[in-house]
């Protein structure tokens, strides 16, 4: 419409629109149409093949209660600044609740890590803290000396 105005332009286009919507619509109704024509086709012979069923005079089993479970009490857990740093840590021993404690407080002071990796070497302490937690502390511990006012082509 090359030599049209803005309004036609506008009123053809939203035409157009208008009837390809419509369209999209009749067609989503045709295709749900077909199965719903099958389904109530066959809706007699479903009827009619559940009443040719017998009918079982055998009375229903009765079904056992439903028992919900009690919550286990919590265990008492040691607190970890309560545990001897000399005595042996044994990783297979912890509970998941002292091993989430010893990675809650190596997240927030990384010498716990480094101090596990020279008293028990760093495979314990990977399978103690996580990979991503000991790489994360030695990443962080060359970072010191960083001063973030600075850029290497002076002051920030």
């Amino acid at each position: 419409m090359p030599g049209a105005s803005e309004p036609e332009r506008r009123t053809a286009t939203e035409r157009q629109f208008h009837e390809d919507v419509t369209a999209q619509a009749w067609a989503k109704a045709r295709q749900w149409e077909q199965p719903r024509a099958r389904q109530a086709a066959a809706a007699p012979a479903h009827a009619e093949a559940s009443a040719a069923q017998p009918v079982a005079d055998v009375p229903a089993a009765p079904v056992a209660p439903v028992l919900v479970p009690r919550p286990r009490p919590a265990a008492v857990v040691p607190a970890p600044e309560a545990v001897d740093i000399d005595q042996e840590l044994v990783l297979e021993e912890l509970t998941r609740e002292q091993v989430r404690d010893w990675r809650v407080r190596a997240m927030k002071n990384h010498q716990i890590v480094f101090d596990h990796i020279d008293q028990y070497g760093e495979t314990s302490a990977r399978r103690l803290f996580s990979n991503q937690l000991v790489d994360q502390a030695q990443r962080l511990s060359g970072a010191h000396h960083l001063v973030l006012g600075h850029t290497t082509r002076g002051p920030a």
